[in-house]
């Protein structure tokens, strides 16, 4: 028989469930360090951004390529901080554990450190995201450093810098032959020794991401730059087969599209033959 509780006598507690450990910007270095790879989504909204974070994705990125995946701009270029900045929030109320990584979308940072500064605020103050990330080398250093400086985080994005797609002349494999290898490794040096925590490498050709990434004491992040990065980053609806077609680089971890457009349509179909809702989806009284 069991005794009955004495008012004031501690009773059995319940341990809880250990929160998830965040993940911190001296991690990263840590995880390379020892050799561990890293992970990266891109992530828009919170349904989705809480998925990933629980799968233990390391990053999460709310990324620019929300024009291009979630808007339905041909390029990142029309995306404006007010549209970040909602999707931003999204994701970092969804996350636990993941660092999110905050875009600063074209036109917001590149005019001078003061204005990449005040930008990055916003991101942290209203977006709530651990970090940001902007496109650029040499060019952007001084942007890195002031925010290094000022206690922001900053993730670099090197080779293909969509936001320079008209300059580049389109989506083009970056560092291709001798000087634009010497140019993209010495953006990638640049770029560490300005503050900055990884750097992304985006269509890189394998053997110069592994190049810089062993120059690196930071971690490399690649998309469409090879095996040898310290992680790995992709757009969500790429890695989950959302679309009919993705890059080259973007394997299909899984065909989400087809289950949701086959969900739409048995949906649909019980709707219309009037199976749907059924007495196990009414109230009776």
């Amino acid at each position: 028989m069991t005794e009955p509780s004495v008012p004031g006598a501690s009773q059995p507690t319940t341990t809880p469930a250990p929160k998830p450990r965040r993940v911190r910007v001296h991690h990263l270095r840590e995880a390379k360090e020892r050799g561990e790879r890293l992970t990266m989504l891109t992530a828009y909204d919170f349904p989705t951004a809480r998925i990933f974070d629980e799968a233990g994705i390391d990053m999460l990125l709310v990324g620019d390529s929300i024009g291009n995946t979630m808007h339905g701009h041909d390029t990142t270029i029309p995306v404006t901080v007010d549209d970040l900045l909602p999707a931003v929030r999204a994701v970092s109320a969804a996350t636990r554990r993941a660092l999110v990584v905050a875009d600063l979308p074209f036109g917001s940072y590149e005019a001078s450190p003061e204005q990449a500064f005040a930008t990055a605020v916003r991101m942290l103050k209203e977006g709530g995201a651990h970090a940001v990330k902007f496109e650029g080398g040499r060019r952007i250093a001084a942007q890195v450093r002031l925010l290094t400086d000022a206690g922001i985080p900053v993730v670099g994005h090197l080779g293909f810098t969509p936001q320079s797609e008209n300059l580049l002349g389109g989506k083009r494999v970056q560092g291709r032959g001798d000087e634009a290898a010497e140019r993209l490794s010495a953006d990638a040096v640049a770029l560490q020794e300005a503050g900055a925590v990884a750097v992304v490498l985006e269509m890189v050709p394998a053997p110069l991401a592994a190049r810089v990434t062993e120059v690196l004491a930071i971690p490399t992040i690649g998309i469409g730059a090879g095996a040898a990065c310290d992680g790995q980053v992709l757009v969500w609806l790429d890695m989950a087969g959302m679309g009919d077609w993705s890059p080259r680089f973007a394997q299909q971890f899984g065909q989400v599209g087809k289950a949701l457009g086959d969900a739409a349509r048995a949906y649909a179909d019980e709707v219309r033959g009037g199976t749907f809702p059924d007495a196990g989806h009414s109230f009776l009284q």
